[in-house]
């Protein structure tokens, strides 16, 4: 499943064939959506890919701008940002959820990713929704 994440400029329909280190990006890409709840481990990624770790280290790096753990992260953030909007989940649940051991490396995480905590971003956004009446408008 091609996101567009590594070659966002190339309008669709025109892109080159992929590199073997764009296509091993992508496969990484794929891998950390489909386990991002599991605890992060170069070991597991690099195994799961049937690749060298520092390898992928470098070449995931130079083809997405993130370094592994980093996107790992980001995942996992783009996941409870969903749910902190859409559910009525505690923060800790929705850390748990995730993939996070405690609910305060969940909020670190959280707050250095997306620069607030985990309860201003789900007080920001239903505050959004009340104001527009998108809230529980059933």
């Amino acid at each position: 499943m091609d996101r567009g994440i590594i070659r966002p400029d190339v309008p669709r329909g025109t892109e080159k064939k992929k590199t073997g280190g764009e296509l091993l990006t992508q496969s990484a890409l794929d891998y950390i959506e489909s386990h991002y709840k599991e605890r992060f481990s170069l070991r597991a990624i690099a195994g799961g890919l049937f690749i060298n770790g520092s390898y992928l280290l470098r070449v995931f790096k130079k083809h997405t701008g993130f370094t592994l753990r980093a996107y790992h992260n980001h995942v996992r953030c783009e996941r409870a940002k969903e749910l902190l909007s859409d559910t009525d989940e505690s923060v800790s649940e929705i850390g748990e959820a995730v993939g996070f051991v405690s609910s305060a490396h969940f909020s670190h995480v959280f707050k250095k990713t997306e620069g607030c905590t985990p309860s201003e971003y789900r007080a920001g956004h239903r505050a959004d929704w009340e104001e527009n009446g998108a809230l529980y408008s059933e």
